[in-house]
């Protein structure tokens, strides 16, 4: 097996392991995965929009793909 150099850490894994080092509570750790939860819910509802637009989507559009088999 060949092995592969460990990737260096992304911004993110820095700034989250400096947060869990300050040992925060357990009530806090799930109010940030809340926030991380709908900070990503919103990126992905927001991409989609883009692609719906871009590609002329309307309420047709799902009625048609509703009708197919």
């Amino acid at each position: 097996m060949v092995k592969t150099a460990p990737q260096p850490l992304s911004n993110l894994q820095v700034e989250l392991l400096q947060l869990y080092s300050t040992g925060i509570s357990d009530e806090h750790l799930l109010e940030i995965k809340e926030l991380l939860s709908k900070f990503l819910f919103e990126k992905a509802v927001n991409r989609a929009d883009e692609i719906w637009d871009k590609r002329g989507y309307d309420e047709n559009t799902i009625n048609k793909w509703l009708s197919e088999d």
